[in-house]
């Protein structure tokens, strides 16, 4: 008999249990995760710092046991203890702060006995170790670079220099006084965006990123660059939700830049698209890459607020990103139709629509009525949305099967008789028909059993079992959406404590005053570029988390800009990073789908959202359109900058059928033009920007019409 050796690369029986057995962990801990922050949400029976250390050590553990899966899926071993001993230490110092939690919090502050700090090192290393795992090694130079700054300041020169921190005065600050990783910005993602990040999940479990994937190739329908407007649509809603635009490129991408490519876009242009919406997705309303929620702790104002704020924001860039993509896809394409089929293999029904329409349009608006008419917390709110969310995502299916089947939907099922023969009953307009049995005693277990089977094969049954199923995987995927997320919140809020305490703020807005001569265009400008700099590869909440730390209060406190606005300009110049070169992480990706040049998708992403970098200033000269108000004034404000923000677009995407030297002048031109209109504080010359834009576009649309403009000719005299 011979013997077959299995390959180091191809898992034993053994190691095939054991992942099945981790798989099955990752859900269980997973249930667990959130049935701890529901309860929570729901009775809140412990202090909110109690409850972000438990949660912080849970969410920790839902990712190690999903690393460990992969790790004994490719029989790394080496990589296997590392987690192990890291799941080890996140349990035991969970288990031991919760416990002790008020000699940590109350009686102890500023002071720990020494094998405390010791733990404290080994949390420390454990979340370096996790971070460097989740984002690599850019955001370990950033935290332990963080830690060194603040541990040897004095060796640092000129402004920046400082006295430095003590090593236990660090550890303090970091895990035994309970801020720093276990601070305000853990609690908050406990708190706060957690709830919603399960909404998330509960969402593409029960199968919204294909409903929203059906509306967009329906809408391209009736727009003449369908295929590339789908990219567009798409990922802007699922990126708002995802909070990563690196992510999003990566999972909407894979869709949107293949068929974008089959249809005739070439490789860059799918890539820069793709890139440009995932990155503009980030800024959307509601949810705006959880940086909502954030930016409404940091400036104690409701929730409801900052959703308000952030609609004529995006609405311009939106619309403006739009137009770009018209431009450029039908330059390349021409019309491009989508066939429903090629995507589909079903449409949907009247009743599909239906009960789509009830089963995610209800919860969408409990949550804006109980956050925008009952001004409950974002929690209560989240909380209701979610009870909601899982209430109509298993009823409205389980109803719909029913009600086919009332009204003639064929089914069949069988019935076990006395000799174990199959018989068939027809379910029709409501009623069933007898199934033929031979005569005979009928078994009692035959009987129980034939029950259990009819039951199993009736279709609302059926069909309650698969949502229950689809539910748990929702579950499951909010936790591992969440668990990086939460990781880098949890380092960010140590650098950010550390690099407060050392007075970096101070130091920035010296800088900015010293660069710029206190002049606030020129401070804008260098502080958009700082922004650009700390965004770099960061999820959009903890780039937006840095730079309203670190550069907002500049602009607060030394130019008196409102506090709203300069949050909102350095958020949207963080979001920039994902387009900027050299690094611009949202191309990176797409274009490496589309394998394309980085360097040409990355100027075509640029031509597209050009308008992105120009927007923040004008937040800075009109605060107007982002207020927590929309009136008669912002609007007006907002339709002027949306001028200039078009004449950007039409100025370097439209395609000109006029020669290189009238072409490039007139591009230059239109340019500034648009920047000058988005930017100038006096609407009488926005308004007149606009207007010569307008005389320009008509001429260009005559000249390529074929005829010539009708320049009056000289008097002859």
């Amino acid at each position: 008999m011979s013997t077959e050796t299995a390959s180091p690369e191809t898992p034993s029986g053994t190691d095939t249990l054991a992942v099945k057995a981790l798989d099955n962990a990752i859900t269980l801990s997973a249930l667990i995760l959130w049935a701890i922050v529901l309860w929570w949400a729901w009775t809140q029976n412990i202090g909110r710092t109690q409850y972000g250390v438990l949660f912080l050590g849970g969410i920790l553990v839902v990712y190690i046991i999903s690393e460990v899966k992969e790790a004994v899926a490719e029989q790394d071993y080496l990589d296997l203890l590392i987690l192990v001993a890291c799941g080890a230490v996140m349990v035991t110092a969970t288990i031991y702060i919760y416990t002790d939690y008020e000699a940590f919090y109350i009686r102890r502050q500023g002071w720990a006995p020494d094998h405390e700090y010791r733990l404290a090192w080994l949390v420390i290393t454990v979340i370096l170790y996790l971070t460097w795992r989740s984002y690599g090694n850019v955001f370990l130079a950033l935290i332990g670079g963080a830690m060194l700054y603040a541990m040897y300041g004095y060796y640092v020169p000129g402004l920046f220099g400082h006295s430095g921190l003590d090593t236990i005065h660090m550890l303090q600050m970091l895990i035994t006084d309970l801020a720093g990783f276990y601070g305000s910005l853990t609690q908050l993602t406990a708190a706060w965006i957690a709830p919603f990040l399960l909404y998330a999940g509960l969402l593409f479990a029960f199968g919204a990123f294909d409903l929203i994937l059906r509306i967009a190739i329906v809408s391209a329908k009736y727009i003449e660059s369908g295929v590339a407007q789908t990219a567009v649509i798409a990922s802007a809603i699922i990126g708002s939700i995802n909070g990563s635009y690196a992510a999003n490129a990566g999972m909407t991408g894979s869709f949107t830049i293949p068929t974008m490519m089959d249809a005739g876009l070439s490789g860059r242009t799918a890539a820069g698209i793709e890139g440009t919406a995932s990155t503009s997705g980030q800024v959307l309303p509601p949810v705006m890459g959880a940086s909502a929620f954030v930016m409404a702790s940091m400036l104690g104002i409701p929730y409801w607020n900052i959703i308000i704020a952030g609609l004529i924001p995006a609405a311009i860039l939106v619309f403006s990103i739009l137009v770009a993509v018209h431009y450029t896809s039908i330059n390349e394409i021409g019309g491009q139709d989508m066939d429903f089929e090629d995507y589909f293999e079903y449409e949907m029904t009247r009743s599909d629509k239906l009960v789509q329409g009830i089963r995610f349009g209800v919860p969408f608006a409990v949550l804006l009525i109980t956050l925008g008419y009952f001004q409950y917390t974002v929690m209560t709110a989240a909380l209701y949305t979610i009870v909601t969310m899982v209430t109509l995502g298993i009823a409205t299916p389980v109803l719909q099967s029913g009600y086919n089947i009332q009204t003639g939907a064929s089914e069949s099922a069988y019935v076990d008789d006395v000799n174990g023969v199959w018989s068939r009953e027809w379910w029709s307009r409501g009623r069933v028909r007898p199934a033929v049995r031979k005569v005979g005693h009928v078994r009692p277990i035959h009987t129980v059993l034939g029950t259990a089977r009819t039951i199993r094969r009736f279709k609302p049954v059926e069909t309650f079992l698969e949502e229950v199923s689809n539910t748990i995987h929702g579950f499951r995927r909010g936790a591992i959406i969440l668990a990086p997320i939460a990781i880098i919140l949890a380092a960010v809020n140590g650098v950010v404590d550390l690099l407060m305490t050392t007075g970096v703020p101070s130091r920035i807005a010296i800088m900015l005053m010293q660069l710029s001569g206190g002049i606030l265009l020129i401070a804008v400008l260098f502080g958009m570029g700082v922004c650009i700099i700390m965004g770099v590869g960061m999820p959009t909440v903890a780039a937006y988390v840095i730079v309203s730390t670190l550069v907002a209060p500049t602009f607060i406190n030394v130019f008196e800009v409102p506090e709203l606005a300069a949050h909102f300009m350095v958020f949207y110049a963080a979001v920039m990073a994902g387009v900027t070169p050299p690094v611009a992480i949202a191309v990176v990706v797409a274009s490496g789908i589309a394998g394309s040049n980085f360097w040409r998708s990355c100027g075509k992403a640029i031509t597209i959202a050009a308008p992105l970098f120009v927007l923040p200033i004008s937040f800075i000269y009109h605060p107007e359109i982002v207020s927590t108000v929309i009136d008669a004034q912002s609007l007006f404000t907002g339709a002027l900058v949306m001028g200039g923000s078009i004449t950007i677009i039409f100025a370097l995407n439209y395609p000109f059928e006029l020669r290189r030297r009238f072409g490039l002048p007139l591009r230059f031109g239109l340019f500034w033009l648009g920047a000058f209109v988005m930017v100038y504080p006096g609407w009488m010359l926005q308004a007149a920007g606009i207007a010569l834009f307008v005389a320009t576009f008509v001429s260009v649309r005559y000249v390529a019409n074929g005829y010539e403009l009708p320049v009056p000719a000289a008097i002859e005299r």
